[in-house]
């Protein structure tokens, strides 16, 4: 069994691929362009992380935590800051394309792998999507100021102006008009004014596909092009960023400042995910490794360069924000606008749509270079079909994962409202986080080398007991009182938190671990519990996808073991048998919930019944196949 699923992919054999050629798909001699210094990797992390964060999910996080919502952004840099060494301990080691998956892949073996590239692909295909929603917003707010009106059903999902409808009406039924709002009344008018037979309604967001078309049309014509235009859009968006935040200095009033955390702690630890979303740049930038002129050195510096940059920035925003209008009135989708039209402002406000414009499609452009090197890299692997890592022999990119990119984020930006994901979005981000932490935990130790980044050892033996301990006594109540009531088992990922806690702690003790991954692990993982029973249960079901692929093709396809095991058939036949008993369990046993987190409660025990039966069932096979 340790030689299927789990198997491993050595660091030296990672390396020895790219050099011989093979990691360019099919020894075709097309080579990926290396054409990447630290200035521009610095700058494709902030053009990442800045975008987002600052123009749209800050007024939500600032609306619940008040001021002290800048405290968040420093735990959150702190907390990305453990990643971020991780990250840059692997990609010292391990220069090539994939990020936290060839990572997995080198330290917990393939089926983490797997795990976290599916992962991976949903975190920025998700992420993609609300960020080209978000720049289709700015846009047509841009377009307005220039007496430039766009229908209202061509930047609109198809669900958002129908439940805008259905709402408006029962207001209106009601005699409640006070309780119609600006958003209900655009959606409603976009739904009334759409063209359509009966009842069908032809509404769609034209401006998000547009921006997609044209950032996948950037990624695939090659890095040198990608590079240059994010660049570009990166200067004007930081200098524009920094002006907003040396004119908004002068109109702030102190007294908003007070009290610093309105809602306490708790409050300003609600804003974590909408801060999450925006911090997954130093990741995107990891998968360019192969198109980095030196990416031992270069790689690490650009992804810590950027993240103390940003944080900066988002502190300073955050701070002038505030203090520019009280917490209470942020509770908008673009809070820099908002704050300088209640200043007086206006003209500011067209600057700052701009600058929004300019800030999500780098965000975009980004995040669409990072996922077609990681459908590229699992290609390589055997672990998808070989086509995804075809490289272009003129642009010299992967041509066809970019255009396979650009259709799943292209189509649903047409028709999904997706700003309800941003949670899922967070997830799958703080669990790459997590797998990488541990990942170097896993690697060996190896002594400091003249020109690459080295992860500063220091041992955990005494330090972590010792927070443990302190972290029980300090949070003793509310952790006895999270298992009690009707919907404890909503707590579960609280649950797996204080097992993985406990185990690191002694592990730590016996093992002598290093600090920083340590802390990184921990920290990470305690911020994914915060993010609710519902988004872990999604989460979960989105990984079932990817199990069935992997058991299906993968597994018997990887690189690392063409020909399956003999028991493999047999063990997929008797998980199958056990997740159709679990489905029928929870369908008999749970009900009470909401239907959709029903639908998703039973996909999940599918997928555990079968992935535990198949673990169980193929290491028992394999055990007799070896007394044979």
């Amino acid at each position: 069994m340790s030689k299927g699923i789990f198997r491993t992919k050595s660091v030296e054999k990672i390396l020895a691929d790219i050099k011989s050629g093979f990691s360019d798909s099919e020894h075709s001699g097309n080579h990926l362009t290396k054409a990447l210094n630290v200035r521009d990797l610095t700058l494709m992390g902030i053009a990442a992380v800045v975008g987002a964060g600052i123009f749209s999910t800050i007024g939500e996080a600032a609306f619940q935590g008040g001021p002290g919502v800048s405290i968040l952004f420093v735990i959150t840099a702190v907390t990305c800051g453990f990643s971020a060494l991780c990250y840059a301990e692997f990609a010292s080691r391990i220069p090539v394309a994939g990020s936290a998956y060839t990572y997995a892949y080198a330290s917990f073996g393939e089926l983490i792998a797997w795990i976290i590239g599916w992962d991976l692909l949903m975190e920025y295909a998700i992420g993609n999507i609300a960020v080209a929603i978000s720049w289709s917003t700015y846009f047509v707010n841009l377009l307005e100021g220039f007496g430039i009106n766009v229908p209202a059903w061509l930047t609109m999902d198809y669900f958002t102006a129908f439940r805008a409808h259905e709402q408006v009406a029962q207001l209106t039924a009601s005699h409640n008009l006070a309780g119609i709002t600006d958003t209900l009344r655009e959606g409603a008018l976009a739904w009334s004014s759409a063209p359509g037979i009966d009842s069908f309604k032809l509404i769609a967001n034209i401006p998000a596909l547009l921006i997609v078309v044209v950032i996948t049309y950037l990624v695939y014509i090659g890095i040198r092009e990608t590079k240059r235009a994010t660049n570009a859009m990166v200067i004007l968006k930081i200098a524009i960023v920094i002006a907003v935040i040396a004119i908004g200095f002068f109109y702030v009033t102190p007294a908003n400042w007070h009290p610093f955390m309105p809602n306490g702690f708790g409050g300003v630890m609600k804003g974590v995910s909408g801060v999450f979303f925006a911090y997954i740049g130093f990741d995107a930038i990891s998968t360019t490794a192969e198109e980095c002129e030196n990416p031992q050195r270069d790689l690490p510096r650009g992804m810590i360069y950027s993240l103390i940059i940003c944080t900066v920035l988002y502190v300073l925003i955050a701070l002038v924000l505030t203090g520019m209008v009280n917490y209470k009135n942020l509770q908008v989708g673009d809070p820099l606008a908002y704050v300088f039209k209640q200043v007086h402002l206006t003209k500011i406000s067209g600057i700052i749509s701009f600058s929004a414009v300019i800030a999500t499609a780098s965000v975009l452009l980004i995040f669409q270079l990072g996922q077609p090197r990681i459908w590229m890299s699992m290609s390589r692997d055997g672990l998808l079909p070989k086509v995804f890592s075809r490289i272009h022999p003129k642009f010299h990119t992967p041509s066809f994962a970019t255009i396979v990119t650009g259709f799943v984020v292209a189509v649903p930006a047409l028709f999904l409202n997706l700003t309800v994901v941003t949670d899922l979005t967070s997830i799958g981000t703080l669990f790459a986080f997590v797998l990488v932490c541990g990942g170097v935990l896993l690697l060996p130790r190896e002594a400091a080398k003249a020109g690459r980044f080295h992860l500063p050892y220091i041992n955990s033996k005494y330090i972590v007991p010792v927070l443990f301990v302190a972290g029980c006594i300090a949070f003793w109540k509310p952790m006895i009182a999270s298992f009690t009531g009707p919907d404890a088992h909503e707590n579960f990922p609280f649950f797996l938190f204080i097992i993985l806690s406990t185990a690191l702690t002694i592990a730590s003790f016996v093992r002598n671990l290093s600090l920083i991954p340590v802390l990184g692990l921990l920290s990470c993982f305690y911020l994914m519990t915060t993010l609710g029973y519902d988004n872990w249960v999604r989460f979960i079901g989105w990984l079932v996808i990817g199990l069935v692929i992997y058991v299906s093709y993968g597994y018997t396809h990887s690189h690392l073991g063409k020909k399956a095991s003999p028991g493999h058939a047999k063990s997929v036949w008797i998980g199958f048998v056990a997740a159709i008993l679990s489905v029928a369990g929870v369908i008999i046993f749970i009900h009470g919930n909401d239907a959709l987190v029903e639908i998703l409660e039973i996909i999940v025990a599918g997928c555990v019944g079968f992935l535990i039966v198949y673990l169980a069932s193929a290491a028992f096979l394999s055990v007799s196949e070896r007394k044979k």
